[in-house]
Order: C-alpha cells, then sequence, then structure tokens
C-alpha cells in the first residue's frame, strides 16, 4: 500500500461510551475513517501510527442523523468507522499523542 495513503485512512479516534466500553472489554478501539477505506487499509495504517500488531478490523457505515434547525429541515453526513482489535499485549494510548 501506498504510505501516503494509509496517512489519510483513519480521521480521527471516535471516543464514545460505548467505544470506551468496547476498549476496556474486548481491547477493541473505534475509529472515523475515509469512506472508500477497506479493512486491510485500515489494520496498515493502525499498525503504522500506532506501533501495535491488529487482530481484526470491523467497518460499519453510519448513517447521518435527521435534525430540524429551526423551520429548516437538514441532516448530518454519512460517516464510516472501523473497530480495530488489537493482539493481546497491544495497546493504544490517546493520551500520549497529544
Amino acid at each position: 500500500m501506498n504510505q501516503a495513503r494509509l496517512m489519510k485512512v483513519l480521521i480521527a479516534p471516535h471516543i464514545s461510551e460505548k467505544a470506551t466500553a468496547v476498549a476496556d472489554s474486548k481491547l477493541q478501539f473505534v475509529f472515523k475513517i475515509l469512506p472508500n477505506a477497506t479493512k486491510q487499509e485500515v489494520k496498515q495504517a493502525v499498525e503504522l501510527l500506532f506501533n501495535v500488531k491488529v487482530k481484526a478490523v470491523q467497518v460499519c457505515n453510519v448513517k447521518g442523523k435527521r435534525k430540524t434547525f429551526g423551520r429548516v429541515q437538514g441532516k448530518r453526513a454519512d460517516w464510516k468507522k472501523a473497530y480495530v482489535g488489537l493482539m493481546p499485549g497491544f495497546d493504544i494510548s490517546f493520551r500520549d499523542a497529544e
């Protein structure tokens, strides 16, 4: 894979209550990714950026919510997220990245 492409695949970590619970119980981390990214690209990007071994990757498309702003109907953008499972003994700390 092209290393420049791999650097763009991961947009941001997705921090939520569900993501925190999954990280604690199953050693999985959740990332927002490019809409056209593949599982293989996500795996290689995480291994490249965080120096960890990836066990499995699951991806899902998240539909944007419909919102009302006063009288105006709107819709948030659709996005894609990836659940990345790590091999035992590896961990990602986002506090060190700041």
